[in-house]
C-alpha cells in the first residue's frame, strides 16, 4: 500500500509535534526538517508525471 502525500503532510505533523513535546530543544531541527518534508511532498506529484 503505497503512502499518498495527502497521509504524508498530517503524520509528519504528528511526530514533530510529539517530538518537540518530548525534547523541546530540538525544536528548529524539527521544524525544518518538517517543512522540507512538506514542501517535497507538494512537490513530488509535479515532478512524477
Amino acid at each position: 500500500m503505497a503512502f499518498h502525500d495527502i497521509l504524508v503532510t498530517p503524520l509528519v505533523a504528528l511526530v514533530c509535534g510529539i517530538l518537540i513535546l518530548l525534547v523541546p530543544r530540538l525544536l528548529n531541527y524539527r521544524v525544518a526538517i518538517y517543512l522540507i518534508v512538506a514542501g517535497v511532498a507538494g512537490l513530488l506529484p509535479h515532478f512524477a508525471s
